[in-house]
């Protein structure tokens, strides 16, 4: 019996997922490389190869994606793609969302998705929003990010620190009229919404700022709002971590079965139901209440090659019910 067209994806897909999460987790050396099967309605087993620069395993043919099963831990080659603007995730698949993304891989997910599972890490499940909002779970993953700044100095720090809570939005704060006397200059960001009886500040305010405002006037409700907004205004990272939500499959119509996150969801800041890594919090994915943009100045220019680690958290081991443990002494480590 001849496979229809769309018979076929749904089943290549599958087959394919399945002999790489196997191969790369038993440690064969066959795999189904993303695209070498030829539409001869056969799929065509290749064989992995080493990378030459890192000598880890490599699990796609672009070299992107790779394996290093002695340390546990998943690199991926990508490039920044975005300084600025509202961040609905970290790290998306190439060719997908980079205008609101600071990376992008060129890699399907779903081997991103099969290395994870090879290094040991466990999924959990993407955000769930009925009956009742639970946040995404799964095994931690810490994400290091590795690049060379112009003069060849190499850094690598933790991927929180690229990204920030929003900073170029709309503060206010209650005031019932403008004090006696005092003009808010013009080419200031500061308005004022008599409808609404609010003082309104648009973006970061500087210290120098604040107190050329604090300045105009002694009444003190006007002051507190002015330090408000500096305090509310200023720039500050990423403080949640991220976890192996795992995505999904979705069956079309026609039966395909497609992996969710090949639509870009790879490494996420916004909570979708898609996404294959999510921060554990609630974080909307309304493009109007977005709270997470790039932090633009610790990060290089759109170009630059960004070597990505993830590496799952394995939890301190429990001690057993009889083993005595002295306050202040830790857990054996795995």
């Amino acid at each position: 019996m001849t496979m229809t067209d769309s018979a076929w994806r749904t089943a290549r897909v599958t087959w394919r997922s399945l002999i790489l999460m196997a191969a790369v987790a038993f440690g064969t050396t066959e795999v189904l490389c993303a695209d070498d099967a030829a539409d001869s309605g056969k799929a065509a087993p290749a064989t992995t190869t080493v990378d030459a620069e890192t000598g880890l395993t490599a699990l796609n043919k672009q070299k992107t994606v790779l394996l290093d099963r002695e340390r546990k831990r998943i690199l991926l080659r990508t490039q920044v793609v975005l300084r600025e603007g509202l961040l609905e995730m970290l790290l998306c698949r190439a060719h997908t969302k980079e205008h609101e993304s600071v990376l992008a891989v060129d890699s399907e997910a779903y081997i991103i998705h099969a290395g994870l599972l090879a290094v040991g890490a466990e999924p959990g499940h993407p955000v769930r929003f009925q009956p009742e909002f639970q946040p995404p779970a799964g095994q931690q993953i810490d994400i290091w990010l590795n690049w060379k700044d112009a003069d060849g100095k190499a850094h690598r720090i933790k991927a929180q620190k690229w990204v920030r809570h929003v900073t170029r939005r709309y503060y206010a704060a209650p005031l019932a009229k403008l004090p006696a006397g005092l003009t808010i200059p013009k080419e200031s960001e500061l308005k004022y919404d008599a409808a609404n009886e609010e003082l309104v500040w648009f973006g970061p305010m500087t210290a120098a700022q604040r107190d050329q405002l604090k300045a105009l006037s002694d009444d003190k409700a006007y002051r507190k709002g002015i330090d408000s907004f500096y305090e509310r205004s200023q720039p500050r990272e990423l403080d949640a971590d991220w976890v192996f939500a795992g995505s999904g499959f979705f069956t079309q119509k026609d039966g395909e079965k497609w992996y969710q996150a090949e639509a870009g969801n790879v490494i996420c800041v916004a909570n979708f139901g898609d996404a294959m890594i999510d921060l554990a919090i609630r974080s909307s994915a309304t493009n109007d209440a977005l709270m997470f943009e790039p932090y633009t100045e610790r990060i290089p220019p759109v170009g630059t090659p960004v070597l990505v680690e993830l590496i799952p958290v394995t939890k301190p081991a429990a001690p057993e019910p009889n083993e005595a443990t002295s306050p202040g002494t830790p857990p054996s480590q795995d």
